[in-house]
């Protein structure tokens, strides 16, 4: 799998330590999608992404479009279960 170098950042700021809370959610689906995930609209703000075998479900932030810290620990968590690592 190739990421763009802004894909790249992305999935590296994702699994940074101390976890970040400033990635906007806009650029986490980009990479999610990137890494050939499939990404689909769920009801309100929810979005349903399958990757590599593996199902998840995740609120769009709002009205703020930044991720808070619980979310990128999901996200990093999602893609670790998907065998995707920076």
């Amino acid at each position: 799998m190739e990421l763009s170098r802004k894909h790249q950042a992305t999935l590296e700021a994702v699994f940074a330590e101390p976890v970040r809370a400033s990635i906007p959610w806009r650029d986490i689906e980009a990479m999610l999608a990137a890494c050939g995930a499939d990404i689909s609209e769920g009801q309100g703000s929810r979005v349903r992404i399958a990757l590599n075998g593996v199902r998840a479900v995740f609120h769009r932030p709002h009205p703020q479009k930044e991720t808070n810290k619980g979310a990128v620990k999901s996200v990093r968590r999602f893609l670790l279960e998907a065998e995707i690592q920076p």
